[in-house]
């Protein structure tokens, strides 16, 4: 057995023999539901007499009993004991629906029933037909026929015949009509699952229910609505989008902001006040602590060769990724510089263990930058990109998957990151194939190999081919990249025509990038040449 006390004295109650218990039926009325957790408020409603009293909640679902908050208005509130073992019997509150369900299960239970009753009797018939047969063919097999006179025995072998035959046709006939029978027996089976799932799906709340005792105190007597707050667990939401851009006519940029709700605190709610929240109570909640630092010299060791690994482009670029129009009700949000609210205008209901509940957050509207982007170096296709600044004032949470519409056709669902107010970011909306990359090195030279007398020299060319299959003029805007280092002693110059259009992209050492517009059926080469130079005896990694 596990109990609870919670010491919540606002005032000294004496131990004492209470005058009388009140229960009361409470209910969530509200959830503030957090990515991991929720606060939920219950309200029951109280009438209570002058003097000393205890007000019973039987139906409180199991909670951590130290999060548990309580107001009763006119009422001075004593010892509040929590019980989730061996709780008194509650009387079970349930729907229209439930009933009605309930009472189709029965109707179908008594119907399958009827039918394995209505088929047994007719096997019946046909085993009593069978057991006559029977009985005629013991009669045709006996020892004394052969004494018996003639007329005598073709009168019993008519006999015979005659009702062997009819008993046969009964036999014929019953078990036609037992497999009959049995079709009824499989559909009656079949209606009862039906109706079983049926109920099943309202019956998601959990059996066990926690018990809750309240010491109360009333001068005069009091009545009003008591207000329990308590956390969970077993609650969440996760964002979802969709991200659509339409570049026929005017090129637009929205994402549809929604959050996908669930739950399984062992009861089901039923219009609540929802509010979702970004806050992560489950999370750290303080700050790092700086500890000291201690440094130390030793002697040196002789480093181990370190092999070389080559590694393709797309797996480089795996390692470091991240993981009709309609008219909803959109929930208004906040945000205060800490954490984004979102307070939804309906009541809302979410079945325990059942229901993943979507609710719109609003959409957002953007003017993007659209255009072709190409890296060469892990891509043989450019792909169709857009550019955006977040000047929509909300913080765009991101953290999970997002679905992709490219001029209202799906084109992917992938990883959408946090995007801040003000922020820029770039989306990709799948490759456009009719844009060909090639990179080739065309010269690459290593004094080890003896093109160059001394061995601390490496030359390298790449050239670089775009090719416009397309019947459209692209915004292109090609990106690759140049060694670069933080020695003094490594030297690097390189050289590109035509020159980049920036460098040092996104603060990215040595990442180049070249923005132009490519006709139709054209083709565009890059050249970029690099040089590194080093003290002999030095190897470069």
């Amino acid at each position: 057995m596990r109990s609870h006390l919670l010491a919540v004295c606002l005032l000294s109650v004496p131990s004492l023999l209470l005058a009388d218990d009140i229960a009361v039926e409470s209910r969530v009325t509200a959830a503030t539901v957090f990515p991991r957790g929720a606060t939920l408020t219950r309200l029951a409603q109280f009438q209570v007499p002058a003097g000393r009293h205890q007000i019973i909640v039987p139906d409180m679902p199991d909670i951590d009993p130290s999060s548990l908050r309580l107001t009763a208005p006119g009422l001075t509130v004593g010892a509040i004991r929590y019980r989730d073992d061996f709780v008194p019997p509650r009387t079970e509150s349930q729907t229209a629906a439930y009933d009605a369900a309930k009472a189709e299960v029965e109707a179908r239970e008594t119907a399958l029933e009827a039918a394995r009753d209505a088929q047994a009797a007719i096997q019946a018939e046909a085993d009593s037909a069978k057991a006559r047969i029977a009985f005629l063919d013991g009669i045709g097999q006996s020892d004394g026929l052969a004494q018996m006179p003639t007329d005598k025995l073709r009168e019993l072998a008519q006999l015979i015949a005659e009702d062997g035959l009819a008993a046969r046709r009964e036999v014929q006939a019953a078990e036609m009509r037992v497999r009959e029978a049995g079709q009824a027996v499989t559909d009656a089976q079949k209606a009862l699952s039906e109706a079983m799932r049926a109920l099943a799906a309202l019956d998601t709340e959990k059996k066990d229910r926690a018990f809750l005792s309240i010491d109360v105190q009333s001068e005069g007597g009091a009545a009003g609505e008591m207000t329990l707050t308590y956390q969970v667990d077993d609650a969440s939401w996760q964002p979802t989008y969709d991200v659509r851009l339409t570049t026929e006519g005017e090129t637009a940029l929205s994402m549809e902001n929604g959050a996908y709700v669930r739950q399984e605190t062992g009861e089901d709610w039923r219009g609540v006040a929802l509010t979702l929240s970004t806050v992560r109570p489950s999370g750290q909640g303080v700050p790092g602590e700086v500890w000291p630092w201690l440094r130390r010299i030793v002697d040196p060791q002789r480093p181990e060769p370190i092999p070389l690994v080559r590694q393709s482009a797309k797996a480089a670029l795996d390692a470091v990724a991240p993981m009709a129009e309609e008219s909803f009700v959109v929930a208004e949000s906040s945000f205060n510089g800490l954490a984004v609210t979102y307070r939804y205008p309906d009541a809302v209901n979410v079945a325990n263990r059942a229901d993943a509940v979507k609710i719109a957050l609003g959409t957002l509207n953007f003017t993007p930058e659209v255009f072709a982007r190409a890296v060469p170096l892990s891509d043989q296709t450019a792909y169709l990109a857009a550019a955006f600044t977040n000047t929509s004032g909300e913080l765009i949470l991101g953290g999970g998957s997002a679905q992709f519409y490219l001029d209202g056709t799906f084109v992917g669902q992938r990883y959408l990151d946090l995007i801040a107010n003000g922020d820029k970011e770039e989306l990709s909306f799948g490759p456009i194939e009719g844009i060909r990359l090639t990179r080739v090195v065309k010269d690459r030279q290593e004094g080890d190999r003896g093109v160059i007398t001394r061995s601390s020299q490496e030359d390298e060319l790449v050239v670089m081919t775009l090719r416009n299959l397309t019947a459209k003029t692209w915004d292109v805007r090609l990106q690759d990249r140049v060694p670069y280092s933080e020695q003094d002693d490594l030297r690097i110059a390189w050289e590109a025509a035509p020159a980049p259009t920036e460098t040092d992209v996104d603060d990215k050492r040595g990442v180049l990038e070249w923005r132009f517009d490519m006709a139709p059926n054209t083709e565009q080469e890059v050249e970029l040449s690099t040089s590194l130079n080093w003290p002999d005896g030095k190897v470069l990694q």
